[in-house]
């Protein structure tokens, strides 16, 4: 039995850590930074939250996500096809700063690319 994409990514800790770096690559980031750009530490502390559980959730692991779905989630955000590009390109380096596998890191980028459709809006 394979283990689960929670485990092969490393568990909790690993799964935080690479929101962790995420948010804050794309928070500096000259084109996805204005989505935080109104964001207070609190907000941005949830928001972090929210996305390790459900990421946690979604790669197999035990944890209740609690937040909206997705289309809601980024409803009204006006994601563009170059902002998704953009946040691609920084998942893929994140996960490859912090040595994910071609195979964890195919099934992530699978993954993200079935949520396209509820997050890009034009």
């Amino acid at each position: 039995m394979t283990d689960s994409l929670y485990s092969r990514l490393g568990g909790y800790d690993g799964i935080a850590t690479f929101s962790t770096t995420l948010v804050r690559q794309a928070r500096g980031d000259e084109l996805l930074g204005r989505f935080w750009s109104d964001s207070g530490e609190d907000r941005l502390a949830r928001e972090l939250q929210l996305l390790i559980d459900y990421l946690v959730k979604e790669t197999g692991g035990q944890m209740y996500y609690t937040g909206r779905d997705m289309a809601l989630a980024h409803k009204g955000m006006g994601i563009t096809e170059a902002d998704w590009t953009r946040f691609i390109e920084i998942v893929t380096s994140v996960a490859g700063d912090l040595g994910v596998g071609p195979t964890e890191g195919g099934e992530v980028l699978a993954f993200l690319d079935s949520l396209k459709g509820d997050i890009v809006i034009a």
